[in-house]
């Protein structure tokens, strides 16, 4: 039966076509099936028509900002044209700057080699690595886990009126949660922030792919997200948000685009003149393709719309819920509680199941890919499973034997282009994992949970 019982709504949009939605996978039980890709947390599948606007574009590429011939001009109108589509994107206020980065992680690294040099930071323990470590350079000030919307705010309110001496900070949170898939309470957080002369960074990774992100709506001061995660390629990424700060830091890699003038000393050395825009930060030769592939992005899913593509997720997220709910050895993890809204993420773990031991199953022998980990939020999944910051435990690196605990979780996360079949086979494959056991037998090697060849075992022996 299926586990989609509500009647067709008119405002819920199909699923949008994305690349290997016909990919088949060999199981270890034998036969193949279609791959099931239920990652999209990690990386979500390009959209088709992301990667067919970039095949259109393919035998144009040329050189920007630095040709006259006219593939280089087309080409710069282009890297050009998309950061005002991902302006639009992002409802950028008129003197925001947009910044194209390598990823999420990249963005915020540039946007911590632009603080102040006396700027404290103040971020929550259960962000990504993305935005927990890279103000290496700054005082930073780490706030517990809350668990509530309500007392996320109230931690940060304290935080910041408590700091000394009062002089320039930082807020970084995430918008989702890419452990849990609850949603934070951005705006809320940007009202504090600000009430408090401080500045706020929203990591959007998570976020962007799934709900309108409004930089004016939201109040928040800069927004980074990565391509990989908004349906488009790998390698390009997004810093939108105030100039200033960005405008009077070095730049963040020096080189050419990022000049605007360099002269000889008479006496040795050189001088230079580095532009105030966005080039800043840009140095060398741009990742135009990227740069478009993100812009492509933005547009397909505008044109979709964003509340039709958000009425279905839930609907999947609905599903996976309640099918999980059913088998009472699973464990959900989360934060906020079983009520508070969410994207298309979900972790748990399975009583008696080492969790690398049930996602290498899922995938053997049910063709459903799937994470296991830590997730890159290690102090997050710690806190969660109620373990010792100083346990053994690495993200994507298990050491306990299948069969046996571990102190890592399980990760399942759709999107846009996900069909109802993928969640129904997930849902079902947990079930009988759980009731019947694995058909194989699994071994531990270099550091992953792979099927032991040759070993097939029957169910619940």
């Amino acid at each position: 039966m299926s586990v989609f019982t509500a009647a067709a709504d008119q405002s819920i949009c199909a699923p949008l076509p994305v690349l290997g939605k016909d990919v088949t996978v060999p199981l270890v039980t034998g036969g193949e099936v279609a791959y099931a890709a239920l990652d999209y947390a990690a990386s979500a599948p390009a959209l088709q028509r992301v990667w067919d606007d970039v095949a259109a574009y393919a035998p144009y590429y040329g050189s920007v900002h630095r040709g006259a011939g006219y593939l280089s001009q087309l080409s710069t109108d282009l890297f050009e044209s998309s950061r005002v589509t991902v302006a639009e994107f992002l409802g950028c206020r008129a003197d925001d700057q947009v910044i194209f980065t390598r990823s999420t992680t990249d963005s915020l690294n540039l946007l911590a080699a632009a603080v102040p040099a006396d700027c404290q930071v103040f971020v929550f323990e259960t962000e990504h690595h993305a935005s927990l470590l890279p103000w290496r350079d700054a005082r930073v000030t780490y706030l517990n886990a809350p668990r509530t919307p309500a007392q996320a705010v109230a931690t940060l309110e304290r935080a910041l009126a408590d700091r000394d001496p009062y002089g320039p900070a930082l807020v970084c949170v995430t918008g989702a949660s890419n452990v849990t898939g609850e949603l934070w309470p951005v705006k809320e957080l940007a009202a504090a922030a600000h009430a408090h002369r401080a500045r706020i960074v929203l990591d959007a990774a998570q976020l962007a792919p799934h709900h309108p992100v409004d930089i004016t709506e939201l109040d928040v001061d800069w927004v980074a997200f990565s391509g990989h995660k908004l349906y488009a390629p790998f390698g390009s990424g997004v810093l939108a948000g105030r100039s200033d700060w960005l405008r009077d830091a070095e730049p963040y890699l020096a080189g050419g685009g990022a000049s605007r003038k360099v002269a000889r000393r008479t006496g040795g050395g050189v001088d230079v003149e580095w532009h105030t825009t966005a080039a800043r930060h840009e140095a060398g030769s741009p990742n135009v393709i990227g740069v478009y592939s993100i812009a492509s992005a933005c547009k397909a899913l505008t044109e979709a719309g964003f509340e039709g593509l958000v009425a279905r997720e839930q609907q999947l997220v609905t599903a996976v819920r309640a099918g999980l709910a059913e088998v009472p050895e699973v464990k959900v993890l989360s934060l906020f509680g079983d009520d508070a809204p969410r994207v298309g993420v979900i972790s748990f773990v399975v009583e008696g199941w080492n969790s690398s031991h049930f996602a290498a199953a899922l995938s053997a022998e049910y063709g459903i890919g799937v994470r296991d980990g830590l997730f890159c939020a290690h102090p997050l999944v710690r806190t969660l499973l109620g373990s010792d910051p100083q346990d053994i435990g690495e993200c994507g690196a298990p050491e306990a034997e299948p069969g046996e605990r571990s102190l890592n979780a399980i990760r399942v996360s759709f999107g846009a282009g996900t069909p109802d079949e993928h969640i129904e086979r997930f849902v079902r494959a947990v079930r009988e994992l759980v009731s019947e056991g694995a058909q194989w037998k699994y071994r531990t090697e270099d550091g992953r949970c792979v099927p032991d060849r040759g070993t097939a075992q029957v169910r619940g022996a």
